[in-house]
């Protein structure tokens, strides 16, 4: 499998899952509905365990632009290669949401509460103060990117097989844990998208699927889960290398 369709299908499974969680929690007459914060959270974290799992024998499972970027940033990535990465992230995401509204139409169909069903697809704040709101994303993807690298313990890249840079699936248990204390700890102001084609994949899906009474794309907020993870990630890669 090329690192390609492997970020492809990597990002495809996280989407499905991520967003899978977030329909059955919010939309009316599932068997999770109400489930609650918690089980949105675990739900996004056993996701990512499952979409590093995937990819990372065969890409190091980015799965998100903002971790790509890092490995740009330390030179562990060229740019060509990064591009194909986040190509692949954007195409995975949007066909996991997509698959998401097909699996969930009934429940759509029946929800009548338009930013319920957009969050489903991607990320609202709950109050909106656009300043604190990027401070937000910037500090959720901080800290995975910074988790990422210690758990590489610097050496990002897989040189046994020459596989592309990132986590391999030894790592998949560990991120887990920190996309899930992150979304525990730091999420309930934006409902922490910490990855760029995660939110903007999915909410351009969201504006041209044909769900009725649906909220708007909200370009007024969307720039934030896109550029706060990738100022997020710049951020922790300085202060790493700082440490060095």
């Amino acid at each position: 499998m090329t690192p390609f369709i492997a970020e492809l299908i990597g990002t495809f499974i996280l989407i499905l899952l991520g967003g899978g969680v977030v329909a059955n929690v919010l939309l009316k007459d599932t068997n999770g509905n109400n489930g609650g914060w918690i089980v949105i959270t675990t739900g996004w974290a056993l996701a990512v365990f499952t979409g590093v799992v995937i990819a990372g024998p065969y890409s190091g499972a980015h799965l998100n632009p903002a971790v790509t970027l890092a490995m740009v940033i330390t030179g562990s990535l060229s740019l060509n290669d990064a591009g194909l990465y986040v190509m692949a992230q954007f195409v995975g995401a949007m066909a996991g949401s997509m698959l998401v509204w097909v699996m969930y139409k009934d429940h759509f169909d029946k929800t009548t509460d338009a930013p319920a069903k957009q969050a489903v697809f991607c990320t609202s704040p709950a109050i909106r103060n656009l300043p604190i709101n990027l401070i937000s994303e910037i500090t959720g993807t901080f800290v995975l990117i910074l988790a990422v690298f210690f758990f590489t313990d610097g050496e990002i890249a897989l040189e046994e097989t020459a596989t592309p840079v990132g986590l391999g699936s030894i790592g998949a248990i560990p991120v887990a844990f920190v996309v899930w204390v992150i979304g525990l700890s730091l999420g309930g102001t934006t409902g922490y998208a910490i990855n760029p084609a995660r939110d903007l994949g999915p909410r351009i899906v969201h504006a041209l699927l044909p769900i009725e009474n649906k909220a708007g794309f909200n370009a007024g907020y969307a720039w934030v889960p896109f550029f706060g993870p990738l100022i997020g990630a710049c951020i922790a890669c300085l202060f790493y290398l700082m440490l060095q």
